[in-house]
């Protein structure tokens, strides 16, 4: 597969400072929970690159393949936190907002694990992530792990 356009090339300017907002973003929270996070909204939002990107993260920052392949179902496995459950609701809950209003009890249990200051890095990272599905979808983008490493 071949990218449509190459942002970096394209536009610079505005590609690095995309990225360097996502990574500031990425930072300011626990990786594992972000990893997951990252997952999640890609699994959604049907993102290869993305699902290819960050599952690939994610067992270098050391989460398990259990905890990686059980994550599209996350309300029924086991093996998540409150505060990981919380992040993951927030995360469907955004990444789907046009199917239906976030929901009072899911902003309450956000609440519940996330100080305000947490909240709006979470919300933040759940929109960068969808905002790099559709860079990635649209431009039919493609990292490889392999050749990053």
């Amino acid at each position: 597969m071949n990218a449509r356009v190459d942002i970096f090339a394209s536009s610079p300017d505005i590609a690095r400072k995309w990225l360097g907002f996502s990574t500031e973003i990425a930072g300011s929270l626990e990786q594992e929970l972000v990893e997951l996070v990252k997952i999640r909204a890609s699994q959604i939002n049907n993102c290869a690159n993305c699902l290819n990107m960050h599952t690939a993260e994610a067992r270098r920052a050391g989460e398990s393949e259990q905890r990686i392949y059980l994550l599209s179902a996350w309300r029924e496995a086991p093996c998540y936190s409150e505060r990981e459950r919380a992040a993951l609701a927030w995360t469907d809950a955004l990444t789907r907002i046009s199917e239906a209003s976030v929901e009072q009890d899911t902003y309450d249990e956000l609440a519940r694990h996330f100080s305000p200051e947490e909240q709006v890095k979470l919300t933040m990272m759940i929109n960068v992530i969808n905002g790099w599905n559709r860079i990635a979808i649209g431009f039919k983008m493609w990292f490889e792990p392999a050749a990053a490493a």
